[in-house]
């Protein structure tokens, strides 16, 4: 999985180019920002091995598997099922442990084996050996199933996952990590049913690198937050705007947006055109807005020309909705009345399908 001279075969899905460096036939992980690192190819049935230490105790990380191409709504992680990586100093909470645990995370399924009531599988012992000594870890997914052999002994099972093909993950979680000897050995496929294959490549890719403003332009009041950035509203300059320093035609894209009833008018302009605009307000699109608990809201859509489409959290709003005079090209430009967070920007270039 892992050549030991570059990061061929993977793709940085909602990180910094200074996350993930590859040294002494390993790859490195800065721990920074929250986000994940996966596959060009999805799998489905399969072995793999692999070897990590954490190089600072306490160090959280985690391997996902079946994972889908992007981030999930308003997360810095995949859909999948996740295997974790902590280093033995995380300690047990009760609700995970130092090692070893899966579990389903953000609408992936699993049924745990040695469960706790939850969906998450928990090791039956703990194997893993402290910071800075290597770990090997052997992960068995096949039909559904997965096992978990932590330094030569199998401690963490569940069964009836779902999805159970796609792709794999490695996770940036905070701890700097060292990955080494990654194989991986494919076994016979087995029958899908509708729903167990995890979202293939649509040919994203992340506009926001999790540590700085890299590639736009920032007004006074915008914040760099991790995965997620922030716009303060305590700005009174008369341009409060963010802008991408690059130009779209015809594209695609994603974007993540924490809408409460206190969110003030934010304007979410294409091509740098008033014409090609969305209002995100809470008095908008009510049947579709998530405004209260976890508010994170997923707009999703197409701008072909002057005709653009629009869907949130999955549901159709407009479908080639005819605009005004439209630049060919032109930036993204965020506009903000007041306080506001987004995150998963993901833009894909349609001329290119």
């Amino acid at each position: 999985m892992f050549n030991g001279k570059d990061l061929g075969g993977w793709v940085p899905v909602n990180t910094a180019p200074s996350t993930w460096s590859v040294r002494d036939g390993m790859i490195i992980c800065s721990g920074v920002p929250i986000g994940e690192l996966r596959t060009v190819r999805m799998y489905q049935n399969f072995i793999m091995e692999v070897e990590w230490r954490h190089m600072k105790p306490r160090g959280n990380a985690g391997i996902f598997v079946w994972a889908d191409d992007i981030t999930a709504r308003g997360q810095p992680f995949h859909r999948g099922v996740e295997v974790q990586v902590l280093e033995n100093a995380y300690g047990n909470s009760g609700g995970h442990t130092v090692h070893g645990d899966i579990f389903p995370i953000h609408g992936a399924t699993m049924t745990p084996i040695n469960g706790r009531g939850g969906s998450r599988a928990f090791p039956t012992e703990f194997r893993s050996r402290p910071s800075p000594e290597w770990n090997h870890y052997r992960i068995v997914c096949n039909d559904g199933t997965i096992s978990l052999a932590v330094n030569g002994k199998v401690v963490t099972r569940g069964k009836e996952a779902s999805p159970r093909k796609g792709y794999i993950c490695l996770e940036s979680e905070g701890g700097v990590v060292h990955y080494r000897n990654l194989r991986i050995r494919e076994l016979p496929a087995t029958p899908l049913e509708p729903g167990q294959v995890a979202i293939a490549n649509r040919g994203y890719r992340c506009l926001y690198t999790g540590v700085d403003f890299s590639g736009w332009l920032a007004s006074k009041g915008w914040h760099s937050q991790n995965w997620q950035f922030r716009f303060d509203g305590k700005s009174e300059a008369a341009d409060k705007s963010l802008l991408t320093t690059e130009s779209f035609g015809d594209f695609g894209f994603i974007f993540d947006v924490r809408v409460s009833v206190e969110t003030q008018s934010c304007a979410f302009q294409f091509r740098g055109s008033e014409a090609a605009v969305i209002t995100i307000a809470p008095s908008l699109y009510k049947d579709v807005l998530v405004l209260k608990g976890r508010n994170w809201n997923r707009f999703e859509g197409e701008l072909r020309g002057n005709r653009l489409s629009l869907s949130i959290n999955g549901k159709p709003v407009f479908k080639n909705k005819q605009l005004g005079d439209v630049p060919a090209k032109g930036p993204l430009k965020i506009v903000p009345q007041g306080p506001i967070n987004f995150a998963n920007i993901y833009v894909r270039d349609l001329a290119k399908r």
